[in-house]
């Protein structure tokens, strides 16, 4: 086991993938069928070894290694994704772990826009089991995803379209926190092959900016939000200032705040809706 991870992390080295000693440990468990920690007690046969190949050498053409093993974690949960939905990445637990952090009513009504694979919506009812999860996207791909995932939890998915004024009208003045992961890149950016070649376009870009959604989003937060509500919205490690502008300018917002991933870029914003 040792020597055939050793040979796949030399391979995904020379492909150019900087966690190549941890993919490969990841495709051997998957394959194996066993915690990564026990891989040291696994015995590979000749089946084993064809299938973890099989996967190094697609990991190897910078396939996602989520993709592969059909399953991305997310903070305490674990989300199935694949080709069609945007793949969660550890930076927005940051935002996760805010919105964890927030005082909320015992019955709360939580808003994730953008929700793509249902990571935010997932994780916040998870952390929030009395809370009512509402999760949108547009994506007919991304909804499939979703609504796999949350099924048995309390989070319910809809189709909708976040830079529509009306969407989620029902909720218009009820709704203690809204979170969003919004399309942010701006057009143009050179991405890794990963995402560039494998996350959909439509989850990723942004407009020229990267603020085509946030603005529309943010308008729409404002309207959504109860008084003392908050909201945090995820932007391109290049826009906090424009984000924070924005919530700004929408002139109901308090405590506009500036936040930074576990990278230490800036990541997100928050806001206190007054009233």
């Amino acid at each position: 086991m040792r020597r055939a991870i050793d040979e796949a992390a030399d391979t995904l080295t020379a492909a150019g993938i900087d966690t190549a000693r941890v993919d490969a440990e990841q495709l051997a468990a998957h394959t194996a069928g066993v915690d990564r920690g026990r891989l040291s007690w696994h015995e590979p046969d000749a089946t084993f070894l064809d299938r973890y190949r099989e996967l190094v050498a697609a990991r190897a053409r910078r396939i996602p290694l989520q993709h592969l093993m059909t399953t991305a974690a997310f903070g305490p949960v674990t989300l199935d994704v694949g080709p069609g939905v945007f793949i969660p990445r550890p930076e927005t637990e940051a935002l996760l772990e805010w919105a964890l952090a927030q005082r909320l009513s015992a019955n709360p009504v939580i808003v994730d826009l953008c929700t793509g694979s249902g990571a935010l919506a997932v994780a916040l009812a998870h952390g929030r089991p009395q809370a009512r999860v509402v999760a949108v996207d547009d994506s007919a791909e991304a909804l499939g995803y979703a609504r796999c995932n949350a099924a048995g939890s309390a989070v319910t998915v809809l189709e909708g379209d976040v830079t529509d004024p009306e969407v989620l009208a029902d909720l218009v003045g009820r709704v203690e926190l809204v979170v969003a992961n919004p399309p942010y890149i701006p057009d143009g950016a050179v991405l890794e092959p990963e995402v560039a070649e494998h996350d959909p376009a439509h989850a990723l870009f942004g407009g020229p900016d990267g603020m085509r959604v946030i603005v529309p989003i943010v308008a729409l937060a404002a309207r959504l939000l109860r008084p003392g509500g908050r909201a945090a919205v995820e932007h391109d490690d290049t826009t906090a200032a424009q984000t924070v502008a924005v919530f700004e300018a929408a002139g109901v917002f308090t405590e506009v705040t500036s936040h930074r991933d576990l990278t230490g870029r800036p990541r997100f914003v928050t806001a206190r809706r007054q009233g």
